[in-house]
């Protein structure tokens, strides 16, 4: 395991807001390597962070229409998870372009298998 900076009590909610670089490891159209469904936007992660289940925390990118190997943006949401240990960011160039149904519907593609809550900072 690489070295990390390991601050699990850091509540993912705290990210609401920043800007924030994330490496795309599933690009829009790729295929999730398990389970087969298709990305409809690029999915990426945050380098040297730790999430639920121990790897870096995921983010989703919304508003970006190309593939793309890393993404520059500001964190616009927390998807929480109910029933799962790994919560997710949704990443945008634009702070208030999407409300949280437009976030639901981008990412249910992969969401829908879980009880989800979205947390932003206009609530």
């Amino acid at each position: 395991m690489k070295n990390r900076d390991i601050n699990t009590t850091l509540s993912l909610e705290s990210y609401l807001g920043k800007f924030i670089k994330v490496k795309i490891d599933r690009p829009l159209a790729s295929r999730h390597p398990e389970h087969g469904f298709v990305y409809c936007l690029n999915y990426g992660f945050i380098p040297d962070t730790v999430s639920g289940d121990g790897e870096e925390i995921d983010a989703y990118v919304v508003g970006e229409f190309e593939a793309v190997e890393a993404y520059e943006g500001y964190v616009v949401a927390v998807i929480k998870r109910k029933n799962d240990v790994e919560d997710k960011l949704v990443v945008c160039k634009e702070k208030e372009k999407y409300s949280k149904e437009q976030i639901a519907a981008l990412v249910e593609f992969q969401e829908r298998f879980f009880e989800m809550e979205i947390q932003m900072l206009q609530n």
